[in-house]
């Protein structure tokens, strides 16, 4: 079965490996156009392309889903199928209606829960305990296709942002390949989301700033899903300050004041309990155990992190 795969990051890869290695034609891959990243302003590839060069694999990476050249390319391919994983570009409905078996997408989360951009991050910051993968097919709306296969699998104490996208990229690898093998054998029926819905948009850099109002139980988990980009972030004394870990403690402490400040934490105040800061990372510098920073800096109790630059 001929099939197109789009794709961007590296949570991606893993499915365009798993596919490749069962056996599918892949006749070509989609990824965005490289980008100029760092002061150099070199250009970087990414990692889907660098698998598909690597397997000469054809790769499309079009400016603007409605490139007339690249919808003409596409069509001259004529896929039987589509294959989506986390591309990050809507498809037109003219692409959508183009592969006769259709386009599958594989979500990260158990739809309809976690519609959209960044459902990893949102199920760790909500406190949730278990997410998954869906495979769907993909119609005109948000993420609001038939599924095909679900998974589930249990967000631990310990997760971030990247260690759980990690475990859902390998889960989604091996579910993507299920459901090919499932749709051509005839096993797998398409159903229709049922349940209640819920949205995971876009996270931008600004959305990591720290609201010390919030519960330390609430920060924990905003710490984890924020990591590793943007990061939790706040302010001491005008300089950036991002949170790389933290743990939730039992006390009372007022929101954003330093109530102890020793070896092996930072123990800060919050709208209800407090949260030790395990490590951080200062603007311009590496990350650093609690230790590291408050070494060399007169910090003393009852100075408060901002949630917001002072001026």
């Amino acid at each position: 079965m001929s099939i197109v795969f789009f794709g961007t990051p590296s949570f991606a890869v893993p499915s365009l490996d798993a596919l490749i290695g069962s056996g599918e034609e892949i006749a070509a891959v989609v990824t965005q156009p490289d980008k100029k990243k760092g002061r150099g302003h070199l250009l970087s590839i990414p990692p889907v392309k660098e698998l598909a060069v690597n397997k000469n694999i054809k790769v499309l990476q079009p400016e603007s889903m409605k490139d007339k050249s690249f919808l003409e390319e596409l069509s001259l391919i004529k896929p039987e199928l589509i294959v989506v994983v986390a591309y990050g570009r809507i498809l037109p409905e003219s692409i959508l209606k183009l592969p006769p078996r259709g386009c599958i997408n594989v979500h990260a989360s158990l739809l309809p829960k976690y519609r959209g951009a960044a459902p990893i991050q949102w199920a760790i910051i909500n406190g949730e305990e278990f997410t998954g993968i869906t495979t769907m097919l993909m119609d005109k709306g948000l993420d609001t296709g038939d599924i095909l296969l679900q998974e589930e699998i249990n967000i631990s104490h310990e997760d971030t942002a990247e260690t759980l996208g990690s475990k859902l990229s390998e889960l989604g690898a091996s579910l993507l390949v299920k459901t090919i093998k499932g749709i051509k054998g005839g096993s797998i029926k398409p159903r229709p989301q049922t349940g209640e819905a819920s949205y995971a948009p876009v996270i931008r850099k600004e959305d990591g700033l720290v609201d010390w109002t919030k519960s330390a139980v609430d920060l924990f988990n905003f710490v984890r899903g924020m990591y590793p980009w943007p990061c939790a972030y706040c302010y001491l004394n005008k300089e950036r300050i991002k949170i790389i870990k933290a743990e939730a403690l039992d006390g009372e402490g007022k929101p954003g004041r330093i109530e102890r400040a020793q070896k092996d934490g930072l123990i800060i105040g919050t709208g209800k309990g407090l949260i030790s800061i395990t490590a951080l990372q200062p603007e311009g510098k590496k990350v650093m155990p609690a230790e590291a920073f408050l070494h060399g800096r007169n910090i003393k109790e009852g100075t408060y992190f901002d949630g917001k630059q002072m001026d």
